[in-house]
C-alpha cells in the first residue's frame, strides 16, 4: 500500500531542464519555487499521443495559473535533450512547439519513485499531478492509467479551492461560499 503524501512536505528534488523556448537546458529544484503555488506533474515519455494533448493544454492555461501565483512543471524519465528534440517538433506532427514552463528530466527516475507514480518493471512514470504550497506542503496529488488524460480545468479549480482556504464542497468553483464548521 502506498504511503500517504498530501499533508506532508513535498518530496524534495533536484533536475535539468530543457526550457519551453526550445533552446536553453537549465536546472529546477522544489526550493526554486518557495513562495509559490507549484502544479507538478509526471508524463510517462516523450513523443507519445496523449502527453502533447495535456502539456500543450497546461502551457495555454499558463497565464491563468500565473494570476494564481503558480508555476507550473512537468516532469519524465526522458533526457532534457529528447525534451528539447519535442518541443522542437511542431505540434501538427505530436510536436509539443513553445511551451510556457520546462520540461524536468527524471533520467534516473528517483523523483517519480519518490512520488509514488514510478512503474518500476515498465521505467516509466504513471500520469501524477501533484499541487503543492508555497510553503512546500503537498496539497493534492491525483495518478491515473496512462491512457486517460488529466484535466486544466479541474486542476484550476482544485488550485482555486486551494487557495481558498476554507471548506469547499463537491463541485466548488472559485467564487462559490466556503462551508462553515457548525
Amino acid at each position: 500500500m502506498a504511503e500517504r503524501m498530501v499533508g506532508r512536505p513535498a518530496p524534495d528534488f533536484t533536475m535539468e531542464t530543457a526550457l519551453g523556448n526550445g533552446q536553453d537546458f537549465g536546472n529546477v529544484s522544489l526550493a526554486d519555487y518557495r513562495g509559490k503555488w507549484l502544479v507538478f506533474f509526471f508524463y510517462p515519455l516523450d513523443f507519445t499521443f496523449v502527453c502533447p494533448t495535456e502539456i500543450t493544454a497546461l502551457s495555454e492555461a499558463y497565464d491563468e495559473f500565473k494570476k494564481m501565483d503558480a508555476e507550473v512543471l512537468g516532469v519524465s524519465v526522458d533526457s532534457k535533450h529528447s525534451h528539447r528534440a519535442w518541443i522542437n517538433t511542431p505540434r501538427n506532427d505530436n510536436g509539443l512547439g513553445q511551451l510556457n514552463f520546462p520540461l524536468a528530466s527524471d533520467i534516473t527516475k528517483q523523483v517519480a519513485r519518490d512520488y509514488g507514480v514510478l512503474i518500476e518493471e515498465e521505467g516509466v512514470a504513471l500520469r501524477g499531478l501533484f499541487i503543492i504550497s508555497p510553503e512546500g506542503e503537498l496539497k493534492y496529488q491525483v495518478v491515473n492509467h496512462n491512457d486517460i488524460g488529466r484535466s486544466v480545468e479541474e486542476t484550476v479549480r482544485v488550485l482555486s479551492a486551494l487557495q481558498s482556504g476554507g471548506l469547499c464542497p463537491m463541485n466548488w468553483k472559485a467564487g462559490d461560499k466556503n462551508l462553515v464548521a457548525k
